[in-house]
């Protein structure tokens, strides 16, 4: 039999890779390309959940059964390290369940009468109006037609808004990006609206930042069982699983430390989930996120020392970075090139590496166990269903 059109793996943006190196579109491994350009479903080809697959961009691996995603993060990840030869323990990724997304932005447009509301199409500023999503919590899901009414109402039909959903503690939080509501009768018709569909916040962002025009009690997020402001628009991970995972990893990577820096901090995800006993620097380039933090730590009487500081153009020297039993780093895409630099010439123990880039990490990894480190253990993590984006956390140790 010809097996130069069987399907062998995934490529990173999503097409099936066939024996004899063509990708093909929409194909899992195990599937078959006959000649006449049929695509023949193998064992790890599921029905996609979802009536908007393939077009919206929301999704890239909705035809992926479980094992075939599972098989596609971890390849991902083995891939960037390779490149950097790079080899180490890659255990099963954590992969979160269908429809627990808690923060998504999404695009509005009106068409006509109508206004669409959902995600942009594959490699296309094209808008696909959801009437169905798989990722998204199902409370977040359920304002979208509600906010397609009250867009209908105040949306000029020559712009697109961005629209940012996150859950809090208090519900549903709402920023609207780009919507201009000076009037009388705008104002009191988005009071209205957040009010009858219980938000806990709705802001506009007409262009000079984010304004909360409904708050009726102060919106947090909880980390550690400790409430923290939560800013509009500020970072939250994924979901509720993810976070648990990352949070899991990092605690057993910094093991029974005492002193930790928790570099790129944000809200406090990972220094509020720490051991009330132990004793965390906070270093955080967002001034709102950190102070979030810090109100929060002082509040609840935690041992944590927060700094508002720019890693990236002042990161912790290797003398600073000595001083701490472990430290917990969880850069943005770009990685942390500057401050691993400086790790490398420390002599920290243990390290909690958490990335959302598996190229940046894997170049950061190198330059680490140049310095010295061992790369014990990588955790991809699924927190993205269906999509490509891949996070992680790994250990480092000496």
């Amino acid at each position: 039999m010809n097996e130069s059109g069987l399907i062998l793996q995934v490529a990173a943006r999503g097409d099936g890779i066939a024996a004899d190196g063509r990708h093909v579109p929409l194909a899992a491994p195990g599937d078959r390309l006959l000649a006449d350009g049929t695509l023949v479903p193998g064992p790890h080809h599921q029905e996609p959940p979802c009536r908007h697959f393939p077009e919206c961009g929301g999704c890239q691996l909705q035809h992926l059964d479980d094992a075939a995603y599972a098989d596609f993060l971890t390849a991902r990840v083995a891939g960037a390290l390779a490149q950097h030869g790079l080899l180490t323990d890659l255990r099963p990724p954590a992969l979160s369940p269908p429809r627990t997304r808690r923060r998504a932005a999404l695009h509005a447009e009106r068409r006509g009468r109508q206004v669409h509301l959902g995600f942009t199409e594959q490699a296309s500023h094209r808008l696909i109006d959801l009437q169905q999503c798989e990722i998204l919590d199902p409370r977040l899901f359920a304002l979208l037609q509600p906010l397609r009414g009250l867009l209908a109402v105040h949306l000029p039909a020559s712009r697109r808004v961005n629209v940012h959903l996150t859950l809090c503690d208090q519900g549903p939080d709402v920023l609207i990006e780009g919507l201009v509501t000076d009037s009388l009768q705008a104002v009191e018709a988005i009071t209205a609206f957040a009010q009858r569909h219980g938000l806990a916040r709705l802001s506009v962002d007409d262009g000079l930042g984010p304004e909360p025009r409904w708050e009726p009690e102060p919106v947090t997020v909880t980390f550690g069982g400790i409430a923290v402001p939560l800013p509009p628009a500020s970072f939250l991970q994924a979901t509720p699983e993810g976070e648990a995972a990352l949070i899991g990893a990092a605690r057993e990577a910094i093991g029974n430390a005492r002193i930790v820096a928790d570099l790129f901090a944000g809200l406090g995800t990972f220094a509020l989930a720490m051991p009330p006993a132990m004793k965390v620097y906070a270093g955080e380039g967002a001034r709102e996120a950190i102070l979030a933090l810090k109100a929060a730590a002082a509040n609840a009487q935690r041992q944590v020392f927060t700094e508002h500081r720019d890693l990236f153009r002042r990161p912790l020297m290797s003398a600073e970075l000595d001083r701490f039993d472990a430290v917990i780093l969880d850069p943005p895409r770009a990685g942390a090139k500057e401050q691993v630099a400086q790790l490398a010439a420390a002599s920290t123990p243990a390290i909690a590496y958490i990335s959302c880039n598996p190229s940046t990490f894997a170049r950061d990894a190198e330059t680490l166990c140049k310095g010295g480190y061992r790369l014990d253990w990588v955790l991809p993590v699924g927190q993205f269903r269906w999509s490509t984006h891949v996070e992680l956390a790994a250990k480092f140790s000496r």
